[in-house]
């Protein structure tokens, strides 16, 4: 599970990234707002966290933006306002979840959890004869279960979760090689590999600008 964190807390930051880390949640923090147009379009996320209170803009017009610019990810409003007010405003603006600091990271990490399953609720997907689960991360043809590497299972799952739109190569990279020196030559080998099991012309190749799976 991967959660985007928007906090300009350095201390707070750092202490819920690493403490999500040992319950298997990674975290991609940004102490800048300003850097959300690049890692919101290089990166996939289940759930995104953010505080109200930054330092270049107001948490409020960040997610209004997000919903605007057609981004249906969960987001967790984290935050020391306790006002009704806030509150209604931020789940008008797309919120899907108010956290009063200060809070209980166990709950925080239930809430994520929680927020991410709701994303997921359509995890079988049937294509011809081939059903794919999200949730098991199982792949079946009939009743045989066709196995396939781990890093071909996730640039699946992600152009599954992407359908109907086409995925560059520098969000497939980010998603499955975060932070590692790849290229392009591996994402065309696993794209290779899922075709050799799925139906033919399911994934779409677009020259110079990704995949997409149709």
């Amino acid at each position: 599970m991967r959660i985007l964190l928007i906090e300009d807390d350095r201390v707070l930051g750092e202490t819920l990234k690493d403490y999500l880390a040992i319950q298997k949640i990674e975290t991609i923090w940004l102490w800048d707002e300003r850097e959300l147009p690049k890692i919101i379009r290089n990166y996939e996320f289940d759930v995104i966290v953010i505080d109200l209170i930054l330092k270049f803009s107001s948490g409020e017009d960040i997610i209004a933006v997000l919903r605007k610019g057609g981004i249906k990810t969960p987001i967790l409003v984290i935050t020391a306002k306790r006002d009704f007010e806030s509150k209604e405003e931020c789940f008008l603006k797309g919120a899907d979840d108010y956290l009063i600091k200060p809070f209980d990271f166990k709950e925080l990490v239930l809430r994520i959890k929680a927020l991410g399953k709701r994303r997921h609720i359509e995890s079988i997907i049937n294509i011809s004869d081939i059903t794919i689960n999200l949730d098991t991360k199982t792949i079946h043809r009939g009743a045989q279960e066709i196995k396939i590497s781990k890093k071909a299972w996730q640039v699946l799952e992600l152009l599954l979760r992407k359908r109907g739109e086409i995925v560059d190569t520098d969000t497939i990279l980010n998603y499955v090689w975060s932070n590692k020196d790849v290229g392009e030559e591996i994402v065309r080998a696993y794209i290779k590999e899922l075709r050799k099991i799925l139906p033919q012309e399911t994934i779409k190749t677009y020259p110079g600008r990704g995949y997409r799976i149709s």
